[in-house]
């Protein structure tokens, strides 16, 4: 996935950032959040099954983190590495007609025209004819699905409930309020978790074993903090024996943030998604009697958190990051607050955009950590 034929010219950006792709893979740890993307779509297309991707930006990115196509910088032609995994792993593969080997799927990654509301209403309609492929629509910011709401509201939110037909639609909406204003800061989470049929007071059974909870949810709602969970999520869309629409609420800072990395052996086989990713700092484990505070939270600014509690030097308070918000994870949660059984529970999020005097804390008209 980071390879381009010999007399291919490759940006000198794009050859720092592949051989960065590289190495990170090869020493098994360090792999950011682009890599890890590519290591789920590609391994899944060595699988037999079909990735798509559809979007304003797709192809590089819109924050330069993907590079599924990339351009020859003297003839403009176009390459994507996706679709000649095989053939490194088999050169003499026979190759089809699509000049794929046969062992391996095909790739496509799109730019779309701005029209979310016909392109999504188009991708929910490969996923339903196409069941074994991956198919996902990414918001170039995700306040843009506006122009698709109708779609989202009338057709996959409840689709299974009115037709019966189950769709594995991804959709990736660019969230965090870092500093692109209003529109382009928040992917309206809200609107999403509004749209879940889950009932909040009724808990479901939750054994391992018997569990059907996200079976008769209409959707999921998950905000990764993890490369690895985000692989892990990717994979489950197709490898479950059901259909279910996933909502990722994309993070931004943590595409190149080097706190936010994972081991290889973190996305090998028998490894799983996590719903929610509970404390493990050992110094606060060792002190659970005395913890004050059960701080959840979910997406980028756990490390913004964890950051200043390690500035801080404090061992009084742990902290839980909920990955899947939708349907909720009432036994991982449970398990968590007794860990720490004297702790006060509080939930924390980023905040809304503070106005004219800038970025701040609390009260002083900036990012206010709730």
């Amino acid at each position: 996935m980071s390879t381009v034929p010999a007399d291919f010219k490759l940006h000198r950006q794009m050859s720092k950032i592949f051989k960065q792709r590289h190495d990170t893979v090869s020493k098994g740890e360090g792999i950011d959040w682009g890599t890890a993307e590519a290591l789920a779509f590609g391994s899944l297309l060595i699988e037999g099954n079909h990735v798509r991707i559809t979007g304003q930006d797709v192809q590089r990115g819109t924050f330069s983190h993907r590079h599924a196509v990339v351009k020859d910088q003297n003839t403009e032609t176009e390459y994507t590495p996706l679709n000649h995994l095989a053939k490194h792993l088999s050169p003499s593969a026979p190759m089809n007609d699509l000049a794929l080997p046969d062992t391996q799927a095909a790739f496509t990654a799109r730019n779309s025209i701005l029209s979310e509301f016909g392109v999504l209403g188009f991708e929910l309609g490969y996923s339903l004819e196409n069941p074994n492929s991956l198919v996902i629509w990414e918001a170039q910011f995700g306040d843009f699905c506006n122009g698709a709401q109708i779609m989202i509201d009338q057709f996959i939110c409840a689709g299974e409930d009115k037709w019966m037909r189950q769709s594995g639609l991804v959709m990736l909406l660019p969230h965090g309020y870092d500093g692109m204003g209003a529109e382009h800061s928040s992917c309206r989470m809200e609107r999403f978790l509004q749209l879940v049929d889950e009932d909040p007071h009724v808990i479901p059974d939750m054994h391992a074993e018997e569990r059907m909870q996200i079976q008769r949810t209409n959707w999921q709602i998950v905000n990764c903090t993890t490369p690895a969970n985000y692989f892990h999520c990717l994979r489950r869309q197709v490898h479950r024996d059901f259909r279910k629409p996933l909502v990722v609420v994309a993070p931004k800072n943590l595409l190149r943030n080097k706190l936010a990395t994972s081991k290889f052996s973190d996305m090998e086989p028998g490894t799983i998604f996590h719903r929610v990713l509970l404390e493990s700092d050992e110094k606060v484990l060792a002190n659970a009697d005395n913890v004050k505070s059960l701080v959840f939270v979910t997406g980028q600014i756990y490390y913004e958190l964890a950051t200043e509690r390690e500035r801080l030097g404090r061992d009084d308070v742990a902290i839980v990051r909920l990955e899947q918000i939708a349907p909720f994870a009432f036994d991982r949660v449970a398990e968590s607050a007794r860990m720490f059984p004297n702790a006060e529970v509080v939930w924390a999020q980023q905040g809304e955009w503070g106005g004219e005097e800038g970025w701040g804390r609390g009260g002083e008209g900036g990012e206010k950590q709730n």
